[in-house]
């Protein structure tokens, strides 16, 4: 929790001095009146094109490479087809960020500070010390992107942190995220910090496929309510082998951990499969666990699909998580990111 919250500090610190000595880069001026978009292939003369082939789709897509993009009180934007080291937003809305190939960056490669109604979709992050960061802000959607090594270091190291992030239109749905060992140094791929969804809208985490984790030996895959929360769904995701743990809620209320599959072979900082501790020693209740299938290994060799933590309830459906002997790494394919972002980009400086 304090790790948590000495990090939005420094991150907080950070954005407001980039706020205050740019406001924009790669962008024209902005009309009140319609959705502007920041065409980068006209803001810096010599701009290069880039053009790949990449998993899921037929025709190529174009990068134009762009110096990062730092905006400030801006609303009613589309970034689209940027190649660059970070995206930063500060106090914006309605923007839409797609298409774009974001990395590598010794920072987050998209960064949300007070910010309401982001669409991030079909991006591409690549080494990276968090993929995407969003901070006190309001209806974010991120769907369809790929990434892949996260280098933290800690406490960095997400795909995902959304820290102090309300209301509706939440989503973290239907990407891809590959780790490799030795490559990166990922913390929690999907974290929710201190975040709030609605009753009739929660916070969702969908059809995410995530792939590789660690070393560290406090990180996983997906995390509910670390520092409480409210109203959360992650359904549907799969997971492999992606740290010490695979799914858990850690605190908060009305959270919800349904039909996922989960696996991980005995690795030195595997533990357990799902667990429910209210480590945010606030008050909780209504936490569903349900309908997921696990096979987990600890590093001691042991099956370790489920963990209770001493003291708690038992959470709705608990009984109906099963274990599967059949689940194995096949469970998602060998290659789940575009070629894209496959290469390390410091090979080149070997």
């Amino acid at each position: 929790m304090i790790v948590i919250l000495m990090r939005a500090i420094a991150r907080i610190v950070f954005l407001l001095l980039l706020s205050s000595f740019m406001s924009c880069h790669q962008g024209g001026a902005t009309s009140d009146a319609k959705t502007s978009s920041i065409d980068t292939g006209s803001a810096k003369a010599g701009a290069t094109m880039v053009s790949a082939m990449y998993a899921g789709r037929n025709a190529p897509i174009s990068f134009t490479t762009s110096a990062p993009i730092v905006l400030s009180g801006e609303h009613d934007r589309v970034i689209n087809g940027s190649a660059t080291q970070h995206i930063t937003l500060i106090r914006c809305s309605n923007i839409t960020i797609k298409n774009c190939k974001i990395g590598p960056y010794r920072k987050a490669g998209i960064s949300l500070l007070n910010c309401t109604n982001i669409k991030i979709d079909s991006c591409y992050l690549y080494y990276v010390s968090t993929g995407i960061y969003a901070g006190y802000s309001t209806t974010i959607s991120i769907t369809n992107c790929q990434a892949k090594n996260m280098v933290g270091p800690f406490p960095e190291g997400q795909f995902v942190q959304f820290n102090v992030v309300k209301g509706g239109g939440n989503r973290v749905s239907f990407n891809k995220l590959e780790n490799v060992l030795g490559q990166s140094n990922t913390e929690d791929a999907i974290s929710m910090h201190k975040s709030d969804g609605l009753p009739a809208d929660p916070i969702v985490i969908e059809s995410n496929w995530i792939k590789g984790g660690g070393p560290s030996r406090s990180g996983g895959g997906i995390m509910l309510g670390d520092g409480g929360g409210s109203y959360m769904v992650a359904k549907n995701n799969i997971l492999v082998d992606p740290g010490q743990y695979g799914m858990a809620v850690s605190g908060g209320s009305h959270m919800s951990i349904v039909n996922n599959t989960i696996y991980a072979k005995a690795q030195p900082f595997t533990n357990n499969g799902i667990y429910y501790r209210n480590l945010a020693k606030l008050p909780t209740s209504d936490i569903t666990i349900a309908k997921n299938e696990v096979n987990y290994t600890s590093s001691k060799h042991v099956l370790n699909n489920t963990y209770l933590g001493p003291g708690e309830l038992t959470p709705t459906g608990w009984n109906t998580n099963v274990y599967n002997t059949r689940l194995n790494e096949n469970i998602l394919p060998a290659k789940i990111v575009s070629e894209l972002i496959s290469k390390n980009p410091f090979d080149d400086l070997k």
